[in-house]
């Protein structure tokens, strides 16, 4: 499984990405993150679903950017092609995947912003080749393991949340699913792109990186609940015989 999160704000663009691809006693780890940068302008992409077409999909896409990157120059027309390159796949390999009981589901969230972009922008690709755009009152995602991080993101991230908060949370979404799944977990990497800045910032964090971070959310967590008022509750301790 994976977790990846993307999230558009005001201010820039924002993506988080675990690295596990494999669980159980033998695990292994992979970047799940892909950045092309260009003077035609910068996109990224991450995927959830079976490695062997993400790989095949994403070079066939390099060879269009590499290609077409003149006329490339809006998100859209780059996650319509990358939507083709999908479509390829999925005609040459999808039966023989069937056969073998494995479905084609690779799901990707999209990012960047190129030449005539007026403003950052961030896309989710449905194993199909349609998508969907992140926009101010829907503007982040989770694609992959999404059930344990999701309410933390729904009561704390909107559009106008800053990119410093969005990260905090998103660690935090994805701290709750790693100890709540065994198929997501460090390293985590981490990806932010400040709006018309041209240059994107990426960086890993390990296990041990976080780990106070991860103690200090446990805490308030506890500290949380121990502080919760307890008057509605006197209808039911009430008619407990201690």
């Amino acid at each position: 499984m994976t977790y990846c999160l993307g999230v558009k704000l005001e201010t820039g663009l924002l993506a988080i990405a675990d690295t596990r691809i494999t669980s159980g006693t033998d695990t292994t780890t992979a970047k799940k993150m892909f950045v092309h940068q260009s003077e035609n302008g910068l996109l990224f992409l991450m995927t959830s679903g079976l490695r062997s077409v993400r790989d095949k999909a994403l070079t066939y896409f390099k060879e269009t950017l590499d290609e077409d990157q003149h006329t490339l120059n809006k998100m859209y027309k780059a996650v319509n092609a990358l939507g083709d390159q999908l479509r390829r796949v999925a005609q040459e390999d999808r039966q023989a995947l069937a056969d073998s009981g494995l479905f084609f589901n690779l799901y990707t969230l999209v990012g960047g912003q190129l030449r005539d972009d007026d403003e950052p922008k961030m896309f989710l690709l449905y194993p199909e080749g349609n998508w969907i755009e992140l926009t101010e009152t829907s503007p982040f995602m989770i694609i992959g393991n999404s059930g344990y991080g999701k309410p933390i993101l729904n009561r704390t991230v909107n559009y106008k949340t800053s990119i410093q908060n969005a990260l905090k949370a998103g660690f935090l979404s994805f701290d709750s699913t790693r100890v709540s799944a065994n198929d997501v977990d460090f390293p985590l990497d981490v990806l932010v792109y400040y709006k018309d800045s041209k240059q994107v910032v990426e960086h890993r964090f390990e296990k041990k990186d976080m780990s106070d971070i991860s103690t200090y959310w446990d805490a308030q967590l506890k500290n949380a609940l121990a502080n919760i008022p307890e008057g509605w509750m006197f209808p039911i301790v009430e008619k407990v015989s201690i």
